[in-house]
């Protein structure tokens, strides 16, 4: 966490890959205030739910919903289940980006909850596992079960300031 960039770092690092996945320059400023105002009332580092946003979605308000092997829809700009999305779309309200995002945060929310909710590797890291793969081996935290392997690792890289 030492490596970690500040939220405005990732963000402007960031901003210019969410236009090109599809959001608007205002998306971007709603994700933007959406993500300070999760973190604020949920408890959850900005830079984490950032970085989950880019790495669900490259920050596009309009990605397709996807399906978990169990058919389980996963949905919006964290791609998480039980949350709202809207495919194909762009030029959201604040109040649909920020639903988007607070879904997604509560979620990690409870799965950091599972793993001592405390701000540390140790917490952290497994949760992001949880967050992706439903299940965790805190043995290998790159083993997926079949979900993305590289998840945990490709979130702290994005937490370092790469981007994609």
């Amino acid at each position: 966490m030492d490596t970690w960039k500040s939220f405005d770092e990732l963000f402007g690092i960031n901003q210019n890959y969410m236009n090109q996945a599809g959001s608007t320059w205002d998306d971007i400023g709603r994700i933007n205030v959406g993500i300070r105002n999760a973190a604020a009332n949920i408890g959850v580092d900005e830079r984490v739910i950032l970085s989950i946003i880019m790495q669900e979605s490259h920050g596009y308000v309009g990605v397709e919903t996807t399906y978990s092997p169990e058919g389980i829809p996963t949905a919006g700009i964290m791609q998480c289940s039980g949350c709202d999305g809207y495919p194909n779309r762009n030029g959201l309200s604040q109040d649909e980006i920020s639903s988007m995002i607070n879904g997604g945060t509560q979620h990690y929310k409870a799965n950091l909850q599972n793993w001592g909710d405390q701000w540390t590797g140790e917490s952290i890291y497994p949760a992001l596992r949880e967050y992706n793969s439903g299940s965790v081996n805190p043995d290998n935290l790159s083993d997926g079960q079949g979900a993305t392997d590289s998840y945990v690792s490709d979130i702290s890289q994005r937490l370092g300031g790469w981007a994609d």
